[in-house]
């Protein structure tokens, strides 16, 4: 026993010590990218850095399809629900579009729901009415539950999160009755699952009704590879490898290779980057993803958050033309993660397209000046901050 936990330190402090190697060549090419004079961002088709702006991780939304989504809300928030139930109708069988929808709609009657009930009454679009009503449900028993380990939740507010889960469940059965083809209500029930301890068998029977209905559903897969994380109920390898499994399978035009960034970064966030998987692995898959992006819509919303992530795991992946290409599509916007979990959001994003563009000249030398983008006001989402 004591020859295998000597061998396990000494391996540790190998470990240890080639991740110091290479912090400390990293911060010195940053310094060297990054010293007066060094880093002119327009000479590489980037944005000027007196222009970048942490408020937002995109551009803003549309003037027109802002008022238009702010007429939506005022009216169920004055009581009517037609609006809402127009609103859903338009989307069709797009699962995608229907789900985001439902998920603007949810965050209205989180304000004030009175108009949901009355919708629900009405039966018009019925399996909708139902399926906000049960992800308003799930929301408000993480609410009550609250932060902190098992351990430290008071007895008052499991029972308040496990009623609340009971009832959300009972909900979203009723949604998947009246409408048997829509994957909402499992999805529902896919994200309620993580609240309770389901065996891998019947949360396998939860996820099946999910893909039998739409096999590359966006927000279900991110719902599935919360569950699948070890912070919950799998393993950093099982989330992996769903995540990774999602690019290999996305049809052109999805944004479910993104899944693989959102793994990264709950991996990066639990273990730091030491605990992200090898190089190799990640460079042969980052420009898949980059490709699938590529694909989108420019106005999706999901774009920013998800271009600030591959240009992060670019970078530290050795893949710094590929960071650099996503910084140029990003512009001025650094208000998203990584950037905003650290103490200087702007010098942290600047600091990072310097170290791309530096590690890509002497990679490939000179990347070829661009116009920079100064996008505003252009996109049908609201790509606001997030960390």
């Amino acid at each position: 026993m004591t020859s295998v936990l000597v061998f396990g330190l000494a391996l540790l402090m190998a470990l240890l010590t080639q991740w110091q190697q290479w912090s400390a060549r990293r911060r010195a090419e940053l310094g060297r990218a990054t010293a007066p004079g060094a880093f002119d961002p327009e000479a590489y088709g980037l944005v000027r850095s007196a222009e970048l702006d942490p408020g937002r991780a995109g551009p803003p939304m549309r003037l027109l399809r802002r008022k238009e989504l702010e007429a939506l809300a005022d009216s169920c928030l004055a009581g009517g629900w037609r609006a809402a139930a127009a609103y859903v109708t338009a989307a069709g069988r797009d699962w995608d579009e229907r789900w985001s929808r439902l998920d603007l709609l949810t965050r209205v009657a989180a304000e004030r729901d009175e108009w949901l009930t009355r919708w629900r009454a009405s039966g018009v679009e019925g399996a909708a009415a139902a399926t906000v009503q049960a992800r308003l449900l799930v929301q408000r028993a993480w609410e009550a539950r609250g932060g902190g380990r098992d351990a430290e939740v008071p007895p008052d507010r499991w029972t308040a999160f496990r009623a609340q889960l009971s009832a959300a469940r009972e909900i979203a059965q009723q949604a998947a009755e009246l409408d048997p083809e829509d994957p909402g209500p499992w999805v529902v029930l896919v994200t309620a699952a993580r609240g309770a301890r389901l065996s891998r068998r019947r949360f396998r029977a939860l996820w099946g009704e999910v893909t039998a209905r739409a096999p590359h559903h966006a927000a279900g897969h991110g719902q599935a590879l919360r569950h699948l994380s070890a912070e919950w109920h799998g393993s950093d390898r099982r989330m992996l490898r769903f995540a990774e499994r999602a690019v290999r399978t996305a049809p052109a035009g999805s944004p479910l290779p993104g899944l693989y960034l959102q793994a990264l970064y709950l991996l990066e966030r639990r273990h730091g980057p030491a605990g992200l998987p090898g190089v190799r692995r990640r460079r042969a898959l980052l420009p898949k993803v980059a490709a699938a992006l590529a694909d989108l819509p420019p106005a999706d919303d999901r774009l920013p958050l998800l271009r600030h992530l591959l240009a992060h795991f670019a970078l530290l992946s050795g893949r710094p033309d590929l960071a650099l290409e996503q910084f140029r599509l990003i512009g001025p916007w650094c208000g998203a993660h990584p950037w905003t979990s650290m103490r200087d959001p702007v010098r942290a994003f600047d600091r990072a397209r310097a170290l791309a563009v530096s590690l890509t000249v002497r990679t490939h030398g000179h990347p070829g000046a661009r116009t920079p983008q100064r996008v505003t006001d252009t996109g049908t989402g609201d790509a606001r901050r997030s960390g």
